[in-house]
């Protein structure tokens, strides 16, 4: 009732409004947890295959005939395919359906895991590494954008994100650690085998949690943009992975890099003309794609790398057993899950892309501090510098992602995904071969160590302020 008072109006109580709905919980239902158990464990899965195989070259190659010079192509095999096909297999997936994609790549996945494990030749063992890298390409973009398509945008995804991203990381530092663990023990079949069952777990549990997700309208596959770019990632991934082994003056290099450079401005102009394309040129246009791609590839590209040189530095250097090598990056991997279990809140505060370009320059920093290493003692310097650059290096990870697939509708989480996962694999494929190799070729292995964390710690610095000047004007 109004109260009425000398030289004021009569007036109406003003209307009840009604309440505001509640903020949706950013806790995980039990539904929840099991999909995210399943995409993070097909995403841990072939983090471990990009190393898991590395302690185990020379056994493996001593066992079935392959040459010193083969050996590169054990990596090679995988990396061809599983960085040259994601953007095609992200696109089919929104259209024709994730989960189906889902389900066919963890098949293939285990299937050529199985036959790498029985390899009788270096044929038959190439050929299953192979495959499993085009397992790899449908599983890591399907897995993705099954997870921004199930979790929606914000406290959720921002969890979710986080949580696979310290997944994928520390399924490469523990791909390191038990390969080593598994050669000495049950020989390098074992590894492969050990990614075989893993592959049998995930596809048992798949089907029973993960529910179909497709875009609404089906428009036809932009056919000449698939093949410009996936001949083009391919060439380009051929020609810097043999040129770190033998140098950019071979023929087939130089072969390679034009047909790669070529194929790639063809599919530009491709997509500009295209009804349907497979990238679409104003996506790629945007800051936050541009600049979050650009914090994924380095962040993956030198982190990959100084783990890499780390490995060798502990033990050729400093003479420590692989068992205590394993410690260092055991340690490192405890820490880069508390960053995971941290860096959502930090993303919450003071946003994701702020956070990348935090986590890129004290990435940065924390490497260039191993620049303090000696050739008699560096043990715990090693330690704590490479676990906080590991914990900066997680939240650059899930920032990015973030970053580049926050505003995207449904329709194009897959396209958006399958560039950062792109990103992703390329920067895993090479970081290593380019830089890796530095460290055995320049001088003696402590000074090319020195060089490889100078460069990475530069790359990583320049990077951050890039970022931070495109995100800022974006």
């Amino acid at each position: 009732m109004a109260i009425e008072t000398p030289g004021t109006p009569v007036t109406s109580a003003p209307p009840r409004l009604p309440a505001p709905a509640p903020a949706p919980p950013a806790r995980l239902s039990g539904r929840a947890r099991l999909v995210l158990f399943v995409l993070c464990a097909a995403q841990f899965m072939v983090a471990l295959d990009f190393s898991v195989l590395n302690v185990a070259l020379p056994v493996l190659g001593a066992d079935l005939g392959l040459s010193t010079s083969g050996l590169q192509w054990a990596v090679t095999a995988f990396a061809l395919p599983s960085g040259g096909f994601l953007l095609l297999f992200g696109r089919i997936a929104d259209l024709y359906g994730r989960r189906r994609l889902f389900l066919a790549g963890l098949t293939l996945f285990g299937a050529s895991s199985l036959l790498a494990t029985l390899a009788w030749d270096p044929a038959s063992f190439l050929a299953g590494r192979a495959l499993q890298g085009l397992g790899a390409a449908v599983i890591v973009p399907t897995g993705m954008s099954l997870l921004t398509t199930t979790f929606p945008e914000g406290p959720l995804r921002d969890r979710a994100l986080g949580i696979s991203g310290t997944l994928l990381s520390l399924g490469f530092t523990v791909g390191m650690v038990a390969g080593g663990v598994l050669t000495d023990t049950l020989g390098w079949r074992s590894t492969m085998g050990l990614l075989t069952v893993a592959s049998v777990v995930v596809l048992v549990l798949a089907p029973k949690v993960l529910e179909e997700s497709r875009t609404p309208d089906r428009p036809r596959l932009d056919v000449p943009g698939a093949v410009a770019v996936t001949g083009g990632l391919l060439a380009l991934i051929y020609a810097l992975t043999t040129a770190a082994e033998h140098g950019f003056g071979r023929a087939d290099v130089l072969v390679a890099l034009v047909l790669g450079v070529g194929l790639l401005a063809a599919f530009v102009v491709v997509e500009s003309r295209a009804a349907a394309p497979l990238v679409s040129l104003p996506m790629l246009r945007r800051r936050t794609v541009a600049f979050g791609n650009l914090g994924g590839l380095v962040t993956f590209s030198m982190m990959s790398t100084v783990v890499f040189v780390l490995t060798l530095y502990l033990q050729e250097v400093l003479g420590l057993s692989p068992f205590a090598t394993g410690l260092v990056f055991g340690v490192q991997g405890v820490l880069s899950v508390v960053a995971g279990m941290y860096a959502p809140r930090l993303i919450g505060r003071i946003g994701a892309r702020r956070t990348l370009v935090v986590s890129l320059l004290g990435q940065g920093l924390f490497i260039g501090a191993l620049l303090g290493l000696g050739t008699d003692a560096g043990v715990w310097l090693a330690t704590a510098a490479v676990s906080l650059a590991s914990m900066c290096h997680l939240g650059a990870i899930i920032a990015y992602g973030l970053t580049v697939t926050s505003g995207v509708p449904n329709e194009e989480q897959g396209l958006a995904t399958g560039l950062v996962t792109t990103t992703q694999q390329v920067g895993l494929t090479v970081g290593i071969p380019l830089l890796g190799v530095l460290a055995t070729t320049q001088g003696g292995l402590f000074d090319g160590v020195r060089t490889v964390v100078a460069i990475a710690a530069a790359v990583l610095l320049a990077a951050g302020a890039a970022v931070a000047a495109g995100l800022r004007r974006g």
